[in-house]
């Protein structure tokens, strides 16, 4: 059997597909995760991990961004249940060792950590699916793209990340009224 010359092309183009949305996307994704799980370094395997997978699939998904969510979030709900719940601060030694965002101010640093414990604690009060919403919106994914990684009606969406929004500010004034 004969190859077709035109398949070399189709590899690059899809490896040059890939490559653009990891630049694109990584960095995002990476944040989501390492906010749901408090680990940088798990965050950074799970979704070096589903941009691999994503590679090992040969083709480009109708909606990749959504479809590297999914993978990511299965990746970690695989990983959470085979580990236990690892929650913890990141830490400046950590941050420096993986992708993450500037080191704040000298002056920003115990505000920072107190707010970052804070809103951890609030978060940590609410569903799953709530934690998700908020995180997922909170890194600029669409409603389109949250529906679908989260099995979610796209219509739904807006309603739910209201209902999450009161939830939280809901924990947030507990965490305050009851300190």
């Amino acid at each position: 059997m004969v190859q077709r010359d035109d398949a070399a092309p189709a590899v690059v183009a899809f490896h040059d597909q890939v490559a653009g949305l990891f630049a694109a996307h990584f960095h995002r994704l990476f944040r989501c995760l390492d906010r749901w799980s408090g680990d940088p370094e798990l965050a950074a395997d799970l979704v070096q991990e589903a941009f691999v997978r994503l590679y090992r699939r040969g083709a480009m998904p109708d909606r990749p961004e959504a479809w590297l969510i999914s993978v990511a979030m299965n990746l970690f709900r695989n990983a959470a249940a085979g580990q236990g719940r690892r929650r913890r601060l990141l830490t400046r030694a950590r941050a420096e060792a993986v992708h993450s965002d500037p080191e704040p101010a000298p002056d920003q640093v115990g505000a920072s950590d107190d707010l970052r414990r804070a809103v951890r604690k609030a978060l940590d009060r609410l569903a799953l699916r709530d934690r998700h919403l908020l995180l997922l919106r909170a890194e600029g994914y669409s409603y389109r793209d949250i529906a679908a990684a989260l099995e979610l009606s796209e219509a739904s969406v807006g309603t739910l990340l209201a209902r999450a929004v009161r939830a939280f500010r809901a924990a947030w004034e507990d965490d305050f009224d009851g300190s």
